[in-house]
């Protein structure tokens, strides 16, 4: 009785707990003597002692000449002093700089030499030092370089008094983050808020008033945050944020408000920035202060350079995650996405892009039909000229920043393609590179974001980023702590892997579109729309039940089952125990059919997020199922077992046959089998296992009983056995209403999300049915079968519209479950040990 007791308490217990604690991958550190935060990068030859030079140099480009062709920029050469940090954070005072190894270099170039019919300005690169987990310092500082790329920068002209300091923004014209190809913008004068559609935009336009008015103290990030926070409160606001999931990147206007959807894939190491610099200029010696937040790329206006060692100069810290969009997504979730979206977006016209603008469903077709993309290119050349893949047209023109992957390796001199290490095959959609300013702690991998912040794509990046590579190759490798794979992976071109600055941040605790995206929360719009929908709850339940019934060839047991799998989800864990997980196993499927696989276009037009997994020899022994840590690029290479939660996986076993299963195979079948008994991936750091928690639905389809182990083992009977199953199918999914679907979908995610309880008189009452139960049959009944019997009671009820459990529902579980053992036993005398 106590062990009944024990169980009926873990039941009860309320609430739906989450993953415990926060899990985030142990790197390696890489090295523990401190670095200087920012140092100048220099071209110098190697000198005799093992020393970094520290001469600065200047990042290079390509411009077109006056016959259009790709010319090599002259290199400015900016005198930026190196800096070392002292207590505090401040640099120290610099020391002089080195003799320069070529008189050719010691002339600064003037802006039209560097930008010939472009901007007079250069830009100093932001990036910050990394921290390295475990160092007593940071183990590789950033160098900052002028970047030969022509923006709008904040000058000193009205700045206040020569050598003043003066606030970025105030008077003259102001830094505002625009790219290179960006229309020169309407000057904000201090104190005034752009107004309309800037915030969607120019966001750092708003970031800039705010600074202004505020100046160094942290009132204006608060500031910042709590206006788009209002901003998106408006009424239909959020739709109006263009969204990287439905909008190809080429669509967006550099700098301006997006948003993304995505699952945290990787966490890179914290980094260092400069979130207020002050800049002087050379002639006027007045002082401009900027902010460095939401920014990878500092402006500097003409005749102007960063003062490293100003004490208003401050460094702060923010976390970099490698952001993927969320794997397995249905395609009805992103129809839903792309069709609520009222973001007006058109290609940008500041540049001509060597081939037709096309979204990413495009971009699938292409992969099918390649001869559609060769016709695509065949007129390329007569509008202009290709240089590597991007077209110059008549006068400079930003780079597209959607070049191909190829294209991007030949700059880069890159031997392999990028990878964008999604964890499932065919996926489609931007990786992201994620800067989060506040609170990154409540986050971990695998979590589903949506994230509202400010969109880089600046070109200047990947310059800076092949400079950097090409100086680690002259300097000494002790010198050097990342090696180029991790310099790839931690840098990659912003065209491929574009960069988000957060502004605000919330973990999704789903993705279906059809519902309101908190439901936990008090609000009214969200209270209103579950009540609207739970008095409609019984004829929806009734509906599902015959459509899976069909599904299923006209097995109502088996279409009950997989109604209440549809709708498990592991609320708590006790101890290593993870409970709510309901695994179930569906034998008697024909063998070498194509039966499961429409089975699974029938489950994916159900949930909102799937995939499934073809249970070979083959595949056993060659996928990669498990994520590790490759330490020599320093990054969380996917598997297919990383998941979001309460995604739908479907193993297919009827197409397994008999073979041998190497080592790799094994270690496959082990992790499918603990993450189906203990909801969790024991993810590969060469050096030790680290456990990973997960919430996944795991549905096993097979002929017999299932290799692996399942909760719940339901044995299908056909009643009918169509001709042709692809035809069936088909007008199975044709004959449903899109707005009976909808029902459906609604369905199967707003009961995960109810809570559950079982009051005290239930409790009594199961105690004394068990024991009843037990007296009638004491070898067959087990503690086990009690712990069955109270799960599929808990999804029976939440699957009637019910939080707590009635004697009514308590029989109809016990009925359910007596039902499919005598269907097992059946099938068993049949089959002989088969089941």
């Amino acid at each position: 009785m106590k062990h009944v007791k024990h169980i009926l308490h873990k039941e009860k217990v309320g609430g739906r707990g989450g993953v415990l604690g926060q899990i985030r991958p142990r790197f390696a550190p890489t090295g523990a003597r401190g670095r200087p935060l920012l140092r100048p990068r220099s071209r110098a030859p190697k000198p005799a002692l093992r020393r970094r030079p520290s001469g600065p140099r200047a990042a290079t480009g390509h411009a077109p000449g006056a016959d259009g062709r790709a010319q090599r920029l002259p290199e400015a050469a900016p005198a930026l002093p190196s800096a070392r940090l002292q207590d505090g954070g401040r640099p120290a005072a610099a020391s002089p700089p080195r003799p320069r190894a070529r008189a050719a270099r010691s002339r600064r170039p003037s802006p039209r030499e560097l930008h010939p019919g472009g901007g007079q300005s250069g830009r100093l690169r932001l990036f910050p030092a990394i921290v390295r987990s475990g160092g007593r310092g940071p183990a590789r500082a950033a160098r900052p370089s002028v970047a030969s790329s022509p923006s709008a920068a904040a000058g000193s002209r009205g700045a206040g008094r020569p050598g003043g300091p003066a606030w970025e923004g105030a008077g003259g014209r102001a830094s505002s983050g625009r790219a290179p190809d960006e229309e020169p913008r309407s000057r904000t004068p201090v104190g005034a808020m752009p107004c309309g559609e800037d915030w969607l935009s120019q966001p750092l336009g708003i970031v800039q008033g705010f600074f202004a008015q505020n100046g160094v103290s942290s009132d204006w990030e608060k500031k910042v945050v709590e206006y788009f926070k209002e901003k998106l409160k408006e009424s239909n606001a959020p739709k109006w944020v263009p969204s990287l999931n439905e909008v190809p990147l080429h669509y967006l206007k550099p700098n301006s408000f997006v948003k993304f959807r995505c699952m945290i894939q990787d966490m890179f190491d914290p980094e260092f920035y400069m979130g207020v610099y002050e800049t002087v200029n050379q002639n006027t010696k007045a002082r401009v202060l900027h902010f460095g937040k939401y920014r990878d790329v500092a402006e500097c206006g003409p005749q102007q350079e960063v003062d490293l060692n100003s004490p208003r100069t401050t460094t702060l810290e923010r976390q970099t995650f490698y952001c993927v969009p969320v794997p397995g997504e249905s395609s009805w979730v992103k129809e839903a996405y792309v069709n609520t979206n009222q973001a007006r977006v058109s290609p940008s016209t500041s540049y001509t892009p060597s081939r037709h603008k096309r979204s990413y469903e495009d971009d699938e077709d292409m992969d099918h039909h390649p001869h559609k993309q060769k016709d695509q290119h065949a007129g390329a050349g007569q509008a202009g000229r290709n240089i590597g893949g991007l077209q110059w047209c008549g006068e400079p023109k930003r780079l597209e920043t959607e070049a191909s992957a190829g294209q991007q390796l030949n700059s880069l001199n890159l031997s392999s393609p990028f990878d964008l290490n999604f964890p499932l095959p065919g996926e489609k959609g931007p990786a992201c590179l994620v800067k989060v300013y506040e609170d990154w702690d409540c986050f971990k991998v695998n979590d589903v974001l949506e994230l509202y912040g400010i969109l880089s794509v600046d070109p200047v990046l990947s310059i800076l980023n092949n400079d950097e590579r090409d100086a680690s190759s002259v300097l000494d490798p002790m010198e050097c702590s990342d090696t180029a794979e991790e310099q790839r992976v931690r840098s990659p071109p912003a065209s491929l892997v574009p960069r988000i600055h957060v502004v605000l941040a919330q973990k999704l605790q789903h993705i279906n579109p059809l519902l309101p995206a908190c439901l936990k929360q008090e609000e009214s719009k969200a209270c209103k729309f579950v009540s609207s929908f739970m008095s409609e709850l019984s004829p929806v339940r009734a509906e599902l039940l015959g459509f899976l019934t069909h599904a299923l060839l006209g097995d109502s047991l088996a279409a009950e089952y997989l109604i209440l799998h549809l709708i498990s989800t592991v609320y708590t864990r006790r101890d290593v125990l993870p409970l709510g997980k309901f695994t179930v196993n569906l034998s008697g499927c024909p063998r070498n059919s194509t039966y499961t696989e429409h089975l699974y276009r029938i489950i994916q037009h159900l949930v909102p997020a799937s995939f499934r997994l073809q249970m070979t020899i083959e595949n056993m022994n060659q996928l990669k199922l498990i994520p590790h840590k490759d330490y020599t690029a320093n990054r969380l290479v996917s598997g297919l077992l990383q998941l979001p939660s309460n995604t739908s996986l479907v193993i297919d076993e009827t197409l397994l046959e008999q073979g041998q299963l190497d080592t790799s195979g094994v270690h496959n079948v082990t992790a499918l089998s603990n993450l189906i008994t203990w909801q969790k991936v024991d993810y590969d750091f060469s050096y030790h296992q680290m456990e990973f928690p997960c919430n996944i639905n795991v549905l096993i389809t097979s002929e017999g009983r299932s290799l692996l182990p399942a909760d719940c083992q339901i044995h299908l009977q056909p009643q009918l056995i169509p001709p042709n199953m692809e035809e069936y199918m088909d007008s199975l999914l044709s004959t449903v209403l899109p707005s009976v679907l909808n029902k459906f979908r609604i369905y199967l995610t707003l009961l995960r999300l109810l809570d559950y309880s079982i009051s005290d008189e239930v409790t009594k009452a199961v105690e004394d049915d068990f024991v009843e139960m037990r007296k009638n049959d004491p070898q067959s009944i087990t503690a086990d079968d009690l712990h069955q019997l109270l799960i599929v009671a808990r999804f029976l009820s939440l699957s009637a519209g019910q939080t707590t459990l009635s004697r009514e529902r308590w029989l109809r579980a016990k009925q359910l479950e007596s039902l499919r053992r005598t269907r097992l036993q059946q099938q068993k005398c049949v089959n002989g040990n088969e089941l």
